[in-house]
């Protein structure tokens, strides 16, 4: 994705948070089908929106716990290919949050669990400020300058234009490789 002039995209926005909460959940079902599968002797919808699985008194209630600490680094993984710009993550990370606070409130109640609020609270802010800081990187790494220029020479090249990149203002120049970048 480009970084210039961000047009408002509702649709883009939707679509982004359809497929950050559907890949939440699948992850999710994955860690807890590794975790806890092996320990009750049948999964079901408890685990992933009954606050009253979250609990620190079973090995149980803790394989719940790890999981849903290890979906929210995945998230952030996810985020990085998904979002791709730090300053949406928290905004991105707090949506699927509250979505799945409303779908645990349909499914057994207000979360009475302090247990719950610390586990989703600490889901919440590892998945943002992780995806936060994994898309920082992505965006400060450098671009490769050398392979710009080899691109456009060539493009240049096909249009039978024969200039030197050095015959041309460094601004031109500039706005060439950024174009480049933009369609290639």
């Amino acid at each position: 994705m480009f970084y210039g002039a961000v047009a408002w995209d509702p649709w883009l926005i939707v679509a982004q948070i359809v497929c950050l909460q559907c890949l939440y959940y699948l992850t999710l079902g994955l860690f807890l089908s590794l975790l806890v599968g092996t320990r009750v002797s049948r999964m079901s919808l408890v685990y992933f929106f009954d606050f009253a699985a979250v609990s620190t008194s079973t090995v149980t209630g803790w394989s719940v716990i790890a999981c849903f600490v290890l979906t929210a680094v995945a998230g952030a993984g996810y985020m990085l290919y998904l979002i791709e710009r730090a300053k949406k993550c928290p905004d991105f990370s707090a949506t699927l949050f509250i979505i799945h606070l409303l779908i645990c409130i349909i499914y057994g109640g207000w979360p009475s669990s302090i247990t719950w609020w610390v586990v989703n609270g600490t889901g919440l802010a590892v998945m943002a400020l992780l995806g936060e800081y994994l898309c920082i990187k992505r965006e400060l790494r450098e671009i490769p300058i050398a392979r710009c220029l080899t691109n456009w020479r060539s493009a240049t090249n096909k249009n039978k234009f024969h200039w030197s990149i050095w015959a041309i203002p460094l601004d031109d120049a500039l706005d060439a490789i950024l174009y480049q970048i933009r369609i290639g």
